[in-house]
């Protein structure tokens, strides 16, 4: 499998954050919403995101994951938390992992 390759970049909104992937994520025209812990049960990803301290919300559509913060959190420590989620689900999937 090609090495996971990741992008994150701000958007418009300053509290919106894109992380961008190598990977595709969901169908395009499938993109979902989600700011609760419960409605994320058919998405792993959505959950942990979820649990970082800081997000808000969590949209994820085709090949990116746009993250929402709560506007008193800091970037500092929501971003590094997400890319490390994304690294550990997909080294997951990764051929010769455990």
């Amino acid at each position: 499998m090609e090495v996971l390759r990741l992008r994150v970049e701000p958007t418009p909104n300053p509290n919106a954050m894109k992380f961008t992937l190598n990977r595709m994520l969901a169908p395009a025209g499938q993109g979902r919403t989600y700011s609760d812990p419960a409605h994320a049960a058919l998405s792993p990803l959505a959950q942990r995101v979820l649990d970082v301290p800081g997000v808000a919300s969590v949209f994820v559509l085709r090949d990116f994951v746009t993250v929402t913060r709560q506007p008193q959190a800091g970037w500092d420590a929501i971003v590094p938390a997400v890319e490390q989620i994304l690294r550990d689900l997909f080294a997951a999937d990764a051929p010769g992992s455990a």
